[in-house]
């Protein structure tokens, strides 16, 4: 079984209870998660998790600032191979770290980014890749990140009011997906999402994923 460590925390959000709904869906495919808020501590020494999850809003602006350790455990754990996963407010997190940025592929520029008040919305999956392949497109309640600063060479694979919301690209010699969904646990009420996240799961631990579920 795979180990995910997942670092939670932070304002606005349930991050106890989407954390704990994330854990529950990556379990199906084999996936046993440990949560912890203690984001500087479980980064303070080499990563023993084959995966990584960002479930958390923690910011500068609010007093965190990620060490310097923190950042080499995750190069490192992304040197390794290993998969990052990172959900919702993660594109807020580290902005004290200018090349976090350059890992997630986005951030939120507080001069432009903002989303719509959260309410239900369509998304549109784009395809071209495994992760979305076959997948229809699905509403939920969630909020809908718009006017992120994005890499120019990432590749949407959804979308909702013409905003990307989820990729996956290499990073050094490992993997990373964002998926901006995620606010509340009614996120996690589409099965759709559920099969897109236990995919996104599989692709970053580099095992086969199953297609047609």
């Amino acid at each position: 079984m795979a180990r995910n460590l997942i670092l939670s925390g932070g304002l606005f959000h349930d991050f106890d209870a989407t954390s704990a709904a994330l854990a529950q869906v990556l379990a199906d495919v084999g996936v046993e998660s440990e949560i912890t808020e203690d984001i500087t501590g479980a980064l303070s020494e080499p990563s023993e998790y084959q995966l990584i999850t960002v479930n958390a809003l923690r910011w500068q602006a609010k007093g965190f600032m990620l060490p310097a350790q923190a950042r080499t455990t995750l190069l490192d754990h992304l040197d390794k191979g290993g998969g990052l996963l990172c959900m919702h407010a993660a594109s807020i997190c580290f902005d004290d770290w200018q090349g976090w940025p350059r890992v997630l592929g986005a951030c939120w520029n507080w001069g432009k980014s903002h989303h719509p008040p959260l309410g239900w919305t369509s998304v549109r999956v784009l395809g071209g890749h495994p992760i979305v392949e076959g997948l229809r497109d699905f509403d939920l309640v969630d909020e809908v990140y718009s006017d992120l600063d994005v890499l120019p060479d990432v590749q949407p694979l959804a979308s909702s009011l013409g905003q990307p919301l989820v990729w996956a690209r290499p990073v050094r010699r490992g993997r990373l997906v964002y998926d901006a969904l995620g606010h509340d646990v009614r996120s996690y009420d589409n099965e759709v999402h559920h099969t897109l996240l236990k995919r996104a799961a599989l692709w970053l631990l580099k095992r086969p994923l199953v297609l047609g579920d």
